[in-house]
């Protein structure tokens, strides 16, 4: 997926200023599709060159005019292409899984830190999701009905639902780790 996608999809759920997308990607997208303001602003500007978005000038009293982007016709044929088109299913790189096995190496209880760190990490991410899901979705998890909203909501539920998952299954894996590496720990 190319950031064009992640934009478009954004901005089709909500028009909005490049500042405004950029909160956006650090409230929501950003958990699946990461993007810096640099990179947004960069790519909204050759969106628009394009013809892909629509800027509209927004005057401000006591600070600078702003943009509000929204999707032009040819942005919206580009991810309907998109959406039509196979994509790969994603290999996994994981930096943390290539430590865990050289530490055998090593001593692999001196990985214990960086696996509880790891492990902080989702829990906060998964905390977050979930107050996210109560806050938006009143905590439910049966996937509707959402009434007039429809196939938007239930959509941005059911990603979030997998964001939820995918941060389970990695503390369930992490404490499985961090037993092991307590293992050695007690061996040594």
């Amino acid at each position: 997926m190319a950031i064009e996608h992640a934009i478009l999809v954004s901005l089709l759920e909500k028009p909005g200023s490049g500042y405004e997308l950029a909160r956006r990607f650090e409230r929501s997208i950003g958990y699946f599709w990461t993007a810096t303001h640099q990179q947004i602003y960069r790519v909204l500007k050759r969106m628009e060159t394009d013809g892909w978005v629509e800027a509209r000038v927004v005057p401000q009293q006591g600070r600078p005019d702003k943009k509000t982007y929204s999707v032009a016709d040819l942005g919206r044929a580009a991810l309907t292409s998109w959406l039509h088109d196979p994509i790969e299913p994603e290999t996994v790189r994981h930096d943390l899984a290539v430590k865990i096995r050289g530490a055998a190496f090593d001593d692999p209880s001196g990985l214990i830190r960086e696996v509880e760190r790891h492990r902080q990490a989702h829990a906060d991410r998964l905390a977050h999701y979930r107050a996210g899901e109560e806050r938006d979705f009143g905590g439910g998890t049966d996937g509707g009905p959402y009434g007039p909203e429809g196939a938007e909501r239930e959509l941005q539920h059911a990603v979030l639902r997998g964001g939820i998952a995918y941060e389970r299954m990695m503390i369930a894996w992490l404490d499985d780790v961090l037993a092991t590496l307590h293992r050695f720990r007690a061996e040594r």
